[in-house]
C-alpha cells in the first residue's frame, strides 16, 4: 500500500505540541487592524489550541504523520 500524501496547506496551517495537541494560529491579525482594540490584538497574537473534537480529523485525514 502506497504512503499516505499529507494535505499541505494543513501542514502549513496547523502543528503539534508534545502532548499531541493540535495548535494553530489565530485569524484576523492581518489588515484592518485600526478598528480592534488594543486587548483583541494582543489576545490574537497567541497560539491557539484546537478542540478535542477536531483533533481526530486533522491528524487522520490532513496529518497522517504528524
Amino acid at each position: 500500500m502506497p504512503k499516505m500524501k499529507t494535505k499541505k496547506s494543513a501542514a502549513k496551517r496547523y502543528s503539534f505540541t508534545g502532548t499531541g495537541k493540535v495548535k494553530y494560529k489565530k485569524q484576523n491579525l492581518r489588515h484592518i487592524l485600526t478598528k480592534k482594540s488594543s486587548k483583541r490584538k494582543r489576545k490574537l497574537r497567541h497560539s491557539g489550541i484546537l478542540s478535542a473534537d477536531n483533533v481526530a480529523v486533522i491528524r487522520k485525514r490532513l496529518l497522517p504523520y504528524g
